[in-house]
């Protein structure tokens, strides 16, 4: 054995022995562990993981709304802020917020066959403006609301910041202004550290949460890669690092370069409790699709989860699923819920007027004279609104039974 084989084996025989002294064994823990290339259930069984993302609740995208350019939660917002002023838009977020995931949604979850869900969540949810920014806002109470729910139901729980602070992938997808300016920001990377340690620590001692999905997607392709993502893993370390001085009971889920399918930026594992987490669309489906990650679990021996893939076919999406399964990967489709859609779990049945809004927040709007003359009248907005806001609500949607299927569940 060579000496730096014999020095990574000492470190990880003394961070093993400093975080297993405050963490009972496989057959006591109440959390979900890793064990090698498997999740290991409190039981001390395997677990493999079937998911569904809460896609579009704690962060908005466009699309799931029908709008083309209007497409990030900040434009998403501009957009209902000029159609009905913003003490009203407050009112509709909130109210969206409320009826968008809601206690009747897990149990349908739970009922339907899954065993976990995964929470994008937005980090100005979480953060207050100003100055010095405030670890404070909703986001907090919204994520107690769901992770509650989920332990009544019996559901895991993992979290994912899709939004980071300055942008992890320079897109619509985090809410950014259109560059991962975190991966060059002192100040954003700080307060990415801060936010993760205390959703950490409000979380340490709940077993319903199997961890972390420290970052989505980060790096889009169309940036410098080479300068930039080799500053990817050291972020982790220190975002880890962080976690760890408030929680060791909890998993973290790192997710590769380029939209989480890159793994070549990552080094030997660096805790005893990671996994690392994969998306893939609109592929081809056989081997070679998820062949890279099943070399690294292999290389590392650690767990590897689909965290996303979707927006096809049910065949396709029956035909990825059996693909995983039969390498013994555990998954996590999306979305979970949107408008007017059969690649879902959940559709949403557009209003009426609801093409009004759309005509609104995907024309011109660059300046007071787009907006005053697009405006559509109050009474029609309001109205499309209002019933939007009660057509997401569980009982007054339409459930996909052909993409269950696709999932194996009933």
């Amino acid at each position: 054995m060579t000496w730096h084989r014999k020095r990574q084996a000492l470190c990880w025989m003394i961070v093993v022995l400093i975080l297993g002294s405050s963490t009972p064994s496989y057959g006591q823990s109440r959390f979900v562990a890793t064990r090698g290339k498997e999740f290991i259930s409190p039981n001390g069984k395997p677990l493999l993981l079937k998911g569904i993302n809460l896609g579009n609740w704690l962060l908005p995208e466009g699309y799931m709304f029908k709008f083309k350019t209007t497409n990030s939660p900040r434009l998403i917002q501009a957009a209902i802020n000029e159609l009905v002023g913003e003490d009203e838009a407050q009112k509709f977020w909130k109210t969206y917020r409320d009826n968008y995931i809601t206690r009747e949604d897990i149990r349908f979850i739970k009922q339907s066959g899954f065993n976990s869900v995964r929470v994008p969540f937005n980090y100005r949810l979480f953060v207050s403006d100003g100055t010095v920014s405030r670890l404070d806002g909703p986001g907090y109470e919204l994520l107690n609301r769901v992770v509650d729910w989920c332990r009544v139901e019996g559901l895991y729980v993992i979290l994912d910041m899709h939004a980071a602070p300055g942008g992890q992938t320079g897109d619509n997808i985090d809410d950014s202004f259109g560059y991962p300016f975190l991966f060059e920001s002192s100040e954003s990377q700080q307060l990415t550290i801060d936010l993760w340690r205390k959703i950490a620590a409000r979380y340490r001692n709940e077993p319903a949460v199997i961890g972390y999905d420290l970052l989505n997607e980060p790096i889009a392709h169309y940036f410098d890669t080479a300068l930039l993502n080799p500053k990817l893993e050291p972020l982790y370390r220190r975002i880890v690092s962080g976690i760890r001085e408030v929680d060791r009971n909890h998993i973290i889920f790192l997710g590769g370069a380029r939209w989480d399918t890159n793994f070549q930026v990552f080094g030997p594992p660096f805790d005893p409790k990671l996994a690392y987490t994969f998306h893939k669309y609109w592929m081809t489906v056989n081997q070679d699709a998820i062949q890279e990650y099943l070399t690294f679990r292999d290389k590392y021996d650690v767990p590897v989860w689909m965290g996303e893939s979707g927006e096809n076919t049910d065949e396709w999406i029956d035909s990825f699923r059996k693909l995983l399964e039969a390498h013994d990967v555990g998954w996590c489709f999306w979305p979970y819920k949107k408008l007017d859609a059969t690649s879902c779990i959940v559709s949403i049945k557009s209003p009426e007027d609801w093409a009004t809004i759309i005509e609104f927040a995907d024309g011109p709007r660059t300046t007071f004279e787009d907006v005053r003359k697009r405006r559509p009248p109050k009474e029609k907005v309001q109205k499309a609104l209002s019933d939007y806001l009660d057509r997401i609500k569980f009982a007054n949607c339409r459930i996909n039974q052909g993409y269950l299927k696709a999932l194996g569940l009933r």
